[in-house]
């Protein structure tokens, strides 16, 4: 039986913990409590409530709402937006790939094709959609470490065994928390700044300004990195010393573009202690994406767990399979259905492979597809990009939904190939504590895994590609590219940057999104980001 996370069977069904509502602004969710239908005072008595009401801030990440198991987006956290559609995954993903030239999607619900076209605006729906995912995280966590405190614990009377995994449970919700407003961070920039002890009651929130978020982030990351549990050694799906370190490597890495200060030798020192915690490369990388990639991977920091007959959700890695199939890609190879005509590539990714045919992280599909994009509408236009798959890797099995619909594939948030990547990135940009030589070796590493040729020499410019050919459709490539300034400028150019066919520059200040208008007009402690 597989046992993929804690929230999967424990929060779909009898129990509820209050959904968070988001007409007006994220001040009303901040205000709201989880309550598993009792108020704070009464659940933390009960140790039995604390696995769940910690399960409600992992199931944030994974599914749209509240429902039962059999619409686990139902009774959706977020109000004006479908709880599937606004899935905080999906969104990331909406942020972060559709943005870039990873990806185009055929469909034109409103707001969405302003995505790649990086023509949104304070009022676009899926910027909304992942602003208020952000605080709906916040929003939960601060409600389980405001009632985790010492003198909390001690006046419920939590003693012994279960003192101990309480205090573990604490700084999960404060990594979970950490890693919100590190999503805030690198894609809005300077946000509201609510933790467990502000007074929202009297008061909007305050705005934090995004180099001092930077700090924020960073201190309470250090006391997880101290507080969680060591690498390795929690239940699946659940956050330890490794996943604080991992999101350290990466806020170091990009310090340079929050805070105008580079942190490469940090980054180096947190990518080292990954590196020597026991983690190991999967030996099949196409296997990292299937149905059973929870079992024997030894490469995988943190994921976002599914299942398809307990998490039926449509983001995830539902719709990472469904929407990119279209055409006369056969569904039945996905272990799915059928396909929602939406997710394609751009030229820009596929030449990226072509010094290196057999590159098994080239999966494209071309049959019946063009290269060009004409239409971004037309899903034959672009090249299908074959990612992540409901089959199983051991047997050729689809995954566990007999009807076809719903996907078991976890994704992963942190992985020690991007572990390796951000190492040798680190390493070229001029951080100390690593070596260039360790580096090819790892470079070479990943690519010897996926049957790609090996190189003979690394530079900064290289990790950029690299990242793209073995990150792809994993949420990073958005930052990649503000990280080497080519995201807005000229200086690179994909089909329909900027609306265009071949691609145009865009304005800088694009390199963040605006605040949500209905957040603006709620809060008079907040600042419009410039250009909106």
């Amino acid at each position: 039986m597989k046992n993929k996370y804690l929230y999967k069977k424990i929060i779909l069904g009898s129990i509820t913990l209050g959904t968070l509502f988001f007409a007006g602004s994220c001040t009303q969710d901040l205000e709201r409590e989880p309550s598993l239908g009792l108020t704070s005072s009464v659940l933390y008595k009960d140790f039995n409530n604390y696995k769940p009401a910690l399960a409600k801030i992992y199931a944030g990440l994974a599914i749209g709402g509240q429902g039962d198991q059999n619409n686990a987006d139902g009774n959706t956290d977020i109000g004006g937006i479908d709880g599937g559609f606004s899935n905080y995954l999906r969104q990331m993903y909406s942020m972060q790939v559709l943005t870039t030239d990873e990806a185009v999607i055929a469909w034109a619900d409103a707001g969405l094709p302003e995505m790649h076209n990086m023509t949104w605006n304070a009022s676009n729906p899926f910027v909304a959609a992942i602003y208020y995912r952000i605080f709906n995280v916040i929003a939960v966590s601060n409600e389980f470490i405001k009632n985790t405190t010492d003198e909390k614990l001690s006046t419920n009377g939590i003693t012994g065994n279960n003192l101990t995994e309480a205090k573990y449970m604490r700084a999960e919700a404060r990594f979970l928390r950490a890693q919100s407003y590190y999503h805030a961070l690198d894609l809005f920039g300077n946000v509201p700044n609510v933790t467990e002890t502000t007074d929202i009651i009297n008061n909007p929130p305050p705005r934090i300004a995004r180099a001092e978020l930077f700090k924020y982030v960073e201190s309470e990351l250090l006391a997880c990195a101290n507080d969680l549990k060591d690498a390795k050694t929690n239940e699946y799906g659940r956050a330890d010393k490794a996943a604080a370190w991992s999101l350290l490597a990466r806020l170091y890495l990009n310090a340079q573009i929050y805070t105008g200060t580079g942190r490469y030798t940090d980054c180096i020192t947190y990518c080292n202690k990954i590196i020597t915690a026991g983690y190991s490369l999967k030996p099949n990388y196409g296997s990292l994406f299937m149905a059973d990639n929870n079992v024997n991977n030894p490469e995988v920091i943190l994921s976002v767990n599914y299942d398809g007959t307990s998490t039926k959700t449509y983001g995830g890695s539902t719709f990472m399979v469904h929407a990119a199939i279209g055409g006369s890609m056969p569904a039945s190879q996905f272990g799915v259905n059928g396909g929602w005509g939406g997710l394609r590539t751009t030229k820009s990714l596929v030449n990226l492979f072509a010094g290196s045919p057999n590159d098994q992280r080239g999966n494209f599909y071309t049959a019946g597809q063009s290269l060009e994009i004409n239409n971004i509408a037309t899903f034959t236009d672009g090249y299908g990009f074959i990612k992540y798959k409901n089959i199983k890797y051991a047997n050729g099995a689809p995954g566990s939904d007999a009807s076809g619909n719903f996907v078991d594939a976890d994704i992963p948030l942190y992985r020690l190939a991007d572990i390796y990547l951000m190492y040798g990135e680190a390493v070229t940009r001029g951080g100390s504590g690593g070596n260039a030589a360790t580096a090819l070796g790892y470079v070479n590493a990943l690519r010897t895994r996926a049957g790609g040729n090996a190189v003979a020499s690394i530079n900064t410019d290289f990790f950029l590609d690299e990242r793209a050919r073995e990150m792809s459709w994993e949420a990073t490539r958005r930052t990649d590219l503000i990280r080497y300034g080519k995201f807005t400028s000229g200086s690179y150019l994909w089909p329909w940057k900027g609306g265009v066919k071949d691609g145009k520059a865009v304005e800088d200040y694009r390199n963040l999104f605006p605040i949500p208008a209905n957040d603006i007009v709620a809060n008079p402690n907040l600042i419009q980001n410039p250009g909106y």
